[in-house]
């Protein structure tokens, strides 16, 4: 870490232990839905009612519900219809991916570029590893969707506080810099906060590492890297055959499957399913 990342992250670390610099939260009925669902008594019933609560992210569920995404037959017009279809699980895992949007909210024209930037790398992460994870045994989609999702969440209290930082803010390549050193320690810091698990702690902490390895079959860590490599989203060289991700997934490195038609159809639907 260079000594300009090196003195940030220790203010910014500073900030977050004393309260001033608060991290992001998620929204109180995502939360509430979380952990109902921990609750194996919790009923299909008992869960759009706590979503209820929330209008928009009610809203959202049922258009997203009745997208391309989940080719329902019949319409679903109520969140009970929505809850019993889909699953309780499904719900809890797309409800707290529909709240990531209200995260990306800025307090400035400046900001809200860079959060929009974040927020789009997200979902087009988000979307590529849910088409992955179709294609894997034992991976659930819609963890998959949430692991892109929370890939980058660190770059947002990074971007808060640079903002107060002129000199830094307004060097693209010096911010950058910040940003791709600082994102990974940041997410941990914010997933532990959220009291999220393991799995998903790892996502925030290995995504960019390309050498990460593990023992057992392909995890959301190694969707997120082959999500971030084949969508374009790494700018430097990175040697692909080297990457254990690939042969996790069995994939061959000469073959990207997002330029793949059918892949890209499943892409672009969950894309717009998050866009809405």
């Amino acid at each position: 870490m260079t000594e300009k990342a090196d003195q940030f992250y220790n203010q910014l670390k500073a900030a977050v232990e004393s309260d001033q610099l608060v991290l992001p939260t998620l929204p109180e009925v995502a939360l509430k839905i979380r952990d109902a669902v921990e609750n194996e008594n919790t009923s299909a019933q008992q869960i759009a009612d706590t979503l209820t609560q929330d209008a928009s992210l009610s809203a959202r569920l049922i258009q997203v519900s009745n997208s391309p995404l989940y080719r329902s037959r019949n319409p679903i017009e109520d969140l009970q219809m929505a809850v019993t279809r889909l699953g309780i699980r499904m719900v809890r895992d797309l409800v707290i991916s529909l709240a990531m949007k209200q995260i990306y909210q800025a307090t400035s024209d400046v900001l809200d570029e860079h959060f929009r930037k974040s927020w789009n790398t997200a979902v087009e992460v988000a979307a590529i590893c849910r088409m992955l994870a179709t294609t894997v045994p034992g991976i659930n989609p819609e963890q998959a969707l949430l692991a892109g999702l929370i890939h980058n969440i660190g770059s947002l209290p990074i971007l808060v506080m640079a903002e107060d930082d002129d000199d830094l803010f307004n060097n693209s390549d010096a911010l950058g810099e910040v940003i791709n050193e600082l994102t990974s320690p940041v997410g941990v810091l914010i997933l532990q906060t959220w009291n999220f698990g393991d799995t998903m702690t790892d996502v925030v902490k290995h995504a960019h590492n390309f050498s990460y390895d593990h023992e057992g079959g392909a995890n959301l860590v190694d969707l997120v890297q082959i999500a971030l490599l084949q969508g374009g989203h790494i700018t430097e060289d990175v040697d692909w055959s080297a990457v254990p991700a690939f042969s996790k997934l069995g994939m061959d490195t000469e073959i990207n499957v997002v330029e793949i038609e059918e892949n890209q159809e499943i892409i672009e639907n969950t894309k717009q399913s998050l866009m809405v």
